[in-house]
């Protein structure tokens, strides 16, 4: 079953590109503009996480937040805050309120993704597996390593990205926009010809055995990891 995931955001912006990036990562997703709306959401069905705006209109997202701990129809949801407020007063009140983590905005959406991910593997034991393979690649998100013909392969943070990213989607072509948008996020900016260097590089540690080069140069498109 898809983990379900609560967006409680009143910025349109901010809550479809959080939709977008969770449901690429297969989770299943509502969005609620309010906290009334939220609360009511809560009530009719039990999220496995909420993503929470602690400026909501109508009831705060700090207040949403210590009335699901205070006694909600499921107070132990796990809950991570989204909030401008970055001084460490208010994180540590976010974090005292009940949130499980706490997030700054203007904030990166690969880092936020990979921490919905340490959440849930926390309460959810049947994500603590999470491994992909394709062909004689074997990528284990959770232990963060990566296996090739039994054989571990050393890789950079950005490297295990791509290649993760390329494991999900095995065949498909990416131009190097669309990879700097998903690997890097829209939120930084970074050089085309870095996704170039950063290709080069995962493909000079895959082919540290010897074997083939596991991924496709398609000119003037981009890159693609061969299928299985």
């Amino acid at each position: 079953m898809k983990p379900f995931v609560l967006i409680a955001e009143d910025e349109s912006a901010v809550s479809e590109l959080l939709l977008y990036n969770l449901q690429k990562e297969d989770y299943e997703v509502a969005i609620a503009a309010d906290g009334e709306e939220a609360l009511m959401m809560i009530d009719e069905r039990a999220p496995d996480l909420i993503l929470l705006d602690w400026m909501l209109p109508k009831v705060s997202g700090i207040e949403v937040c210590r009335r699901i701990r205070n006694g909600g129809a499921n107070p132990n949801v796990p809950i991570i805050m989204l909030t401008a407020r970055g001084e460490e007063s208010d994180r540590i009140r976010g974090l005292d309120t009940g949130a499980d983590d706490y997030v700054t905005k203007p904030f990166s959406t690969t880092e936020l993704m990979a921490r919905v991910r340490a959440v849930l593997r926390r309460i959810r034991p049947g994500l603590k597996e999470d491994k992909i393979t394709v062909g004689d690649i074997v990528i284990d998100r959770v232990a963060h390593r990566v296996m090739r013909n039994e054989g571990e392969i050393h890789l950079g943070p950005t490297e295990f990205r791509l290649l993760d990213y390329f494991m999900q989607h095995p065949g498909r072509v990416f131009s190097r926009e669309q990879l700097l948008d998903t690997v890097w996020g829209s939120d930084v900016y970074v050089e085309a010809r870095t996704v170039d260097v950063h290709v080069g590089r995962l493909r000079k540690a895959l082919r540290q055995g010897g074997g083939e080069d596991p991924i496709r140069t398609v000119r003037s498109a981009g890159y693609a990891l061969r299928g299985a």
